[in-house]
């Protein structure tokens, strides 16, 4: 095949069919639909190209810079596309959480902005959130930007309603499947495919899952962020489940191991999640039925990822006193003895001045935190905590991250470490802050 532009290799993605061996199932024919083999790696390339084409044009007679919200694939993608055409791209972001995906963007040229968001996905409600402001400023007609705006734009969903979803039903024959498994990010993927199986067979039913309560998986939102996502519409699914971790990470090495397939945390999550829904289905089946899940990118990316959290996949030893070694029982327990809200924060360091540890990121920290607190980012505190306790078991100690969902996993751990006078603020700095409570800045 010949190509005159890369761009053109976007799409037509192969459908592949996964051994029954391997899943388990008798009576549901499972496949993949490797978004992993587009040219850039991924799902998005399909969204930033559909996105971007319109303005190019424009933006290089006006000497415009693109820009979008994404620490990610999205990100990736568009600054591959910005630099063909010859414009700069900039990245802004909560957080870079994956190394490689920062060095990768960098080495494509493109300018990363990391700002003190409040959550990792935008919160267009929250609008004292940097990057609520900054997706407003963005988003004016006026401004000297080409954004993308993948959490908004209806162009991301088209993508996949007249690509990803017409290709599928190609590949089967004619057919669409009975089930549609995927992971849901910015909801483009699963909302623009789900639309176009439904078109030809409204029977299809669709899965929609994301990342249990507090994990991170790379791409996916959590169970509490994915409804602040501009494109995420619950009707567009039959159920929507949640995935830990690791259980993406074991989908990642069945499709790794057992499919040759490649695949990165995000389509290992989605292969988890298909094969134990499916499984609820199988025994009751009397008739063959069909079902596709997602692959959307490729695993090299995502090393420091696996290394983090299994790390003896990767023959190293366990990671000692890490909260990804915490069993749902102790989060519990630690939900329940150490969590506190902010009137019982506040009155505790006016009783034992315990000492305040911010784990948010140095930018966040610095725009706006509790007076008197340290700022310990929460990837250096894990660090710290692999040689044992930092302060003495002793030392009251009051933990704060965004929305407390961080400061209870290390709660818990410093708890099993020993340590006897721990707490985790309710609701984080934000709760802090909506609460009134005084705040400094740097």
């Amino acid at each position: 095949m010949r190509y005159d532009s890369i761009t053109e290799v976007i799409g037509d993605t192969p459908l592949v069919r996964i051994d029954p061996s391997v899943h388990g199932l008798r009576n549901i024919d499972l496949y993949a639909k490797l978004e992993m083999l587009n040219p850039f790696g991924s799902v998005k390339d399909r969204a930033a190209w559909n996105m971007a084409r319109p303005h190019l044009g424009e933006a290089q007679q006006n000497g415009h810079s693109v820009v979008e919200l994404s620490s990610g694939n999205t990100a990736k993608a568009l600054a591959v596309i910005a630099g063909m055409h010859g414009l700069p791209f900039k990245s802004v972001t909560n957080r870079m959480k994956v190394p490689e995906i920062k060095d990768l963007l960098l080495l494509l040229g493109a300018e990363i902005e990391e700002l003190p968001g409040q959550a990792e996905c935008l919160d267009p409600t929250n609008t004292e959130d940097p990057l609520t402001r900054i997706h407003q400023m963005l988003s004016d007609s006026e401004s000297a930007y080409l954004h993308t705006d993948q959490y908004y734009n209806p162009l991301n969903v088209e993508a996949h309603t007249s690509g990803t979803g017409p290709e599928i039903i190609k590949d089967l024959g004619g057919s669409a499947p009975d089930y549609f498994v995927a992971c849901v990010g910015t909801a483009g993927s699963s909302t623009g495919t789900a639309r176009a199986l439904r078109a030809h067979d409204p029977a299809t039913g669709v899965i929609g899952l994301v990342a249990h309560k507090s994990d991170f998986i790379p791409g996916i939102r959590n169970i509490d962020e994915v409804h602040e996502v501009g494109l995420f519409d619950p009707a567009t699914y039959d159920t929507v489940e949640s995935v830990t971790a690791d259980e993406a990470i074991d989908g990642m090495l069945t499709l790794v191991r057992r499919c040759g397939m490649l695949a990165g945390p995000t389509g290992g999550a989605a292969y988890f999640g298909a094969v134990r829904h499916l499984q609820g289905l199988d025994e009751q089946l009397t008739d063959r039925k069909s079902a596709v899940f997602i692959v959307c990118d490729r695993v090299e990316s995502y090393m420091s990822y696996v290394r983090q959290r299994r790390p003896e996949l990767l023959n190293q030893p366990a990671r000692q006193n890490s909260v990804a070694t915490l069993s749902d029982s102790e989060l519990a327990a630690a939900t329940v003895a150490t969590v506190v809200d902010v009137a019982g924060a506040q009155a505790w360091i006016e009783q034992e001045r315990p000492l305040v540890i911010d784990l948010r990121g140095s930018i966040a920290f610095r725009a706006l935190h509790i007076e008197g607190s340290v700022n310990i980012v929460d990837q250096l505190f894990d660090e710290l905590l692999h040689g044992g306790l930092p302060f003495g078991s002793k030392q009251p100690v009051l933990l704060a991250c965004p929305v407390g969902e961080q400061s209870v996993k290390y709660a818990a751990l410093l708890t099993r470490m020993g340590h006897t006078d721990v707490r985790s603020l309710a609701g984080g700095v934000i709760a802090w802050r909506d609460a009134g409570a005084p705040m400094v800045r740097d």
